[in-house]
């Protein structure tokens, strides 16, 4: 009868330890999965990309999509919208309403995309539309002249072409930029808005970092000598 007992309240062990256990994965597995970035003990940043899955819904549908060859946009343009190469791009229109916040304004055009009449442009596809108040990175673009002289010399961004972030010929080109913020790779690598030159060939293939690894996790270095400010002993206006 012990003996019984025994081998019943084993089972009976078990299968609490079961239920404990499968609980607590559950729960684990109901939390909030985007991180914005992971120090790993190596120092490399590895940006979570629970986005690029949640975000991509359009990927056939960039697949399928005709190229429309009169409003392409350039990485001359891309570029020349951001101080320097990683910046948050500036706002490059009017705003209405200084206050706005992504939600109510910004997220209606730069979430999906699409063909804006008024601008007669594709608006850019944001790649963390989460993050709502778009004004605390972007700004609009008020002037093309600096206030003051100085010696800051724009770092030169990541070349583009066959051959030159392969690790070997016919590779998968590497990422020759940082990833953090940047977790949805097809916000700029695929559909009408991406810039040409780095529009990809197959934005149906969801898990890019399958095959694309990053090449280094340290921005652009500044060519140019050391940084040195110019003003005056006196305050102008």
């Amino acid at each position: 009868m012990k003996k019984r007992l025994g081998i019943i309240s084993f089972f009976v062990i078990i299968f609490i330890a079961f239920i404990l256990i499968w609980n607590f994965s559950y729960q684990k597995g109901l939390e909030e999965v985007y991180v914005p970035a992971i120090e790993t003990p190596a120092g490399n940043i590895i940006p979570s990309e629970s986005g690029v899955f949640r975000r991509f819904n359009s990927g056939i549908d960039y697949s399928n999509m005709p190229v429309d060859e009169n409003h392409q946009r350039t990485l001359k343009d891309y570029y020349e919208n951001r101080a320097y190469p990683g910046a948050p791009p500036s706002i490059p229109h009017p705003v209405a309403n200084e206050r706005s916040l992504g939600g109510n304004t910004c997220i209606q055009c730069h979430q999906n995309g699409g063909f804006v009449e008024k601008f007669n442009a594709y608006a850019p596809v944001t790649p963390h539309p989460e993050m709502v108040n778009c004004r605390q990175c972007h700004v609009t673009k008020n002037t093309n002249n600096t206030f003051k002289d100085f010696a800051f010399a724009k770092a030169q961004p990541p070349k583009v072409g066959t051959g030159v972030n392969n690790a070997m010929p016919g590779s998968p080109p590497m990422i020759p930029h940082q990833l953090q913020m940047r977790e949805s790779c097809i916000s700029c690598h695929a559909g009408p808005s991406a810039p040409k030159e780095i529009r990809v060939t197959h934005p149906e293939r969801i898990n890019c970092r399958q095959c694309h690894l990053p090449k280094t996790n340290e921005q652009p270095q500044i060519n140019a000598g050391t940084f040195i400010r110019q003003f005056n002993s006196t305050y102008e206006e």
